[in-house]
């Protein structure tokens, strides 16, 4: 349940006061970026139409240095079967340092998807909406993104009055998607559908104009002014899982070379035909230990497909303006619903892998990731697409074998670095990281699949005959 957000007693300021603390607070900002307090400021502005946000950010951004102050204003879109509402915003997430406003976003498109007349989504489908904005936010705060989100507000007498003064050229702005701000009936509808969301709100009368702007932007100063040092350490204490024998001893049936051939030419013809005749999305992951055959693997998947049916992510350390945004943002921003078909060499969950073990992420952070990577994979689950893990498994000796040939190898030796020799060492952090993520991470809408690579040949028809099951294709 959320809390109503307790409106604070207000008071005019100088303007050029009020201008000067706020380019200090937006350059104070800038300054956080890399520091332990660093984090970005992500304004959502909705309301009712005419009661001011146009002119109430217009004028913020007259009081600030505007080059600092970025603003997003979109139409409202109907909400779709294979995104979820705030899937199309996340390029749009700030890095740290930086202000954005949006005029259009989730919440826009929200209230456009409950209102237009054709085929309007349910109080259900709304509230499930609501809940995984609500989620989505609660992780951009946790990743040191601050949401502040603003109402402002109107009241049908006012509004009916704006709307008779207003010049017709203008007419054409004040629109939500053909909604009639004549038709007393949708205005009641509007802020009945809002009440269910702006309770954590920061509510604005647009009736007085200079009320509305300075209220505005003393509210944006008081969270431009707010950065706290983020937390490094974890609450409570840390069980580790147990690790599952199949990660330790993985198994080494061997295929026989004679069916190895045939059966591998029919599974990559039926992945191929499942995948494309499934209406939703298809995310294939893998993770495992180097050299397990992720690459041969992914291969063969793709081997009857057209390569423009589908997307390979080869997921690496993140860059510095990746790393500047929350952890997904960059797994986000890869996955959009015309993308029917991705597969990723390594993923999100190398916050709880790698970042884990060589201590890139604090224990907070990763620990914390556990829920945010299932919150993110139910998103897309809910919404057409199904996530297919797969974890290749290897015992030690038969990586370093791979390590040894690759080496001898000269078409290959760009495959081994010294990292994948020195990562060795920590085999044992591997395999407990490992099954703290299959425990925690492995769900019935998106569950883990271990792959025994002992024979690459059997490893590959294993991987195929995963994805097949998961499809449900078999």
């Amino acid at each position: 349940m959320k809390i109503r957000m307790e409106q604070p007693q207000f008071q005019l300021m100088d303007e050029d006061q009020l201008s000067v603390e706020l380019i200090d607070a937006q350059y104070d900002l800038k300054k956080t970026r890399g520091q332990k307090n660093a984090k970005s400021l992500l304004i959502l502005v909705n309301g009712i139409e005419l009661a001011g946000k146009g002119e109430a950010v217009k004028q913020l951004r007259e009081w600030v240095d505007p080059r600092y102050l970025r603003v997003k204003a979109d139409a409202p879109q109907v909400a779709g079967p294979k995104q979820t509402l705030w899937q199309p915003y996340a390029r749009f997430i700030p890095a740290e340092g930086q202000i954005m406003v949006l005029f259009g976003n989730w919440y826009s498109d929200l209230l456009s998807s409950a209102m237009q007349a054709s085929n309007p989504i349910t109080n259900t489908q709304f509230n499930h909406y609501l809940q995984e904005m609500q989620a989505f936010e609660q992780d951009l705060k946790n990743n040191h993104v601050d949401v502040v989100k603003v109402w402002f507000d109107l009241s049908w007498k006012a509004l009916q009055k704006r709307l008779d003064a207003m010049d017709p050229s203008e007419a054409h702005w004040h629109q939500l998607h053909g909604l009639d701000w004549r038709d007393r009936k949708q205005y009641d509808t509007l802020q009945r559908l809002r009440q269910h969301f702006t309770e954590d709100w920061f509510i604005i009368e647009g009736e007085d104009e200079q009320q509305r702007d300075q209220q505005f932007a003393q509210h944006i100063l008081g969270a431009l002014k707010h950065c706290p040092n983020h937390p490094a350490r974890a609450s409570g204490r840390w069980k580790q899982a147990k690790i599952p024998e199949l990660l330790k001893h993985p198994a080494e049936t061997r295929a026989k070379a004679e069916d190895y051939k045939p059966e591998l030419k029919k599974l990559t013809a039926k992945v191929a035909k499942a995948m494309r005749s499934d209406p939703r999305n298809v995310v294939i992951l893998f993770e495992g230990m180097d050299a397990a055959g992720k690459g041969g693997a992914i291969k063969r998947i793709v081997k009857k497909l057209d390569p423009r049916e589908y997307e390979i992510h080869t997921i690496a350390a993140p860059e510095k303006y990746e790393l500047s945004r929350p952890y997904l943002w960059r797994f986000w921003t890869k996955l959009q619903s015309d993308d029917d078909i991705c597969i990723f060499d390594r993923s999100w969950y190398g916050r709880v892998l790698v970042e884990r073990i060589e201590g890139f992420a604090s224990a907070a952070e990763w620990q914390r990731a556990y829920a945010e990577i299932n919150r993110f994979e139910q998103s897309l689950v809910k919404h057409q697409t199904v996530v297919i893990k797969l974890w290749l498994a290897i015992s030690k000796d038969e990586q370093a074998a791979r390590f040894k040939a690759r080496e001898d190898t000269p078409h290959k030796r760009f495959k081994i670095t010294e990292d994948d020799w020195r990562n060795r060492e920590r085999w044992e952090d591997y395999l407990k990281a490992a099954a703290d993520m299959f425990e925690r991470s492995s769900t019935d809408y998106a569950p883990w699949h271990i792959i025994a690579t002992a024979d690459k040949n059997t490893a590959r028809v294993e991987v195929l005959k995963a994805i097949l099951r998961q499809l449900q294709a078999e």
